[in-house]
């Protein structure tokens, strides 16, 4: 039987558009170019994502450069799952910090059918965005609150 000889520097593993997609959904182009726009450019304060209205596809719902962090919670619908994408910054040992912070909200009032198609679909995106510090789950509002959010931004380092 013939061994298998690796070479060290090269990379043997699939590209992300390979990897297999637990609920079948792809993924739209646009989301990582505006993530990019996000991320690099600082484009805009934060991205919503959620799907297409066939399921079949994650979609940028929404992109905004709005600087307060209610419009943004604000913008998240009450009985619908979405993720999204939030450039949160604050102030930490006498300097302004920003971290990107991956959220996924479930609110309680979703279809589970709504639920489960995100909770599957997930991992789509959330692989795709190189470079998010911290993600948070949500259900309810509370968990969503500047002050809770800024505790876990702060103790994950």
């Amino acid at each position: 039987m013939a061994s298998l000889h690796l070479h060290p520097l090269k990379t043997y593993f699939a590209p992300p558009d390979s990897y297999p997609k637990a609920s079948g959904v792809g993924l739209d182009d646009k989301c990582l170019v505006d993530y990019q726009g996000l991320k690099l450019g600082h484009k805009y304060k934060y991205i919503i994502y959620g799907l297409n209205p066939t399921n079949t596809e994650i979609v940028v719902v929404k992109t905004s450069e709005a600087s307060d962090y209610e419009d943004f919670i604000g913008d998240l619908p009450e009985n619908e799952c979405r993720w999204a994408v939030y450039d949160f910054e604050y102030e930490r040992d006498g300097g302004k910090r920003n971290k990107l912070i991956f959220f996924s909200w479930s609110p309680d009032g979703a279809k589970t059918r709504n639920k489960m198609m995100f909770a599957s679909s997930k991992e789509a995106l959330r692989r795709s965005l190189v470079g998010i510090a911290t993600e948070i789950q949500a259900t309810e509002t509370d968990e969503l609150a500047y002050e809770s959010v800024f505790e876990k931004v702060t103790r994950a380092r």
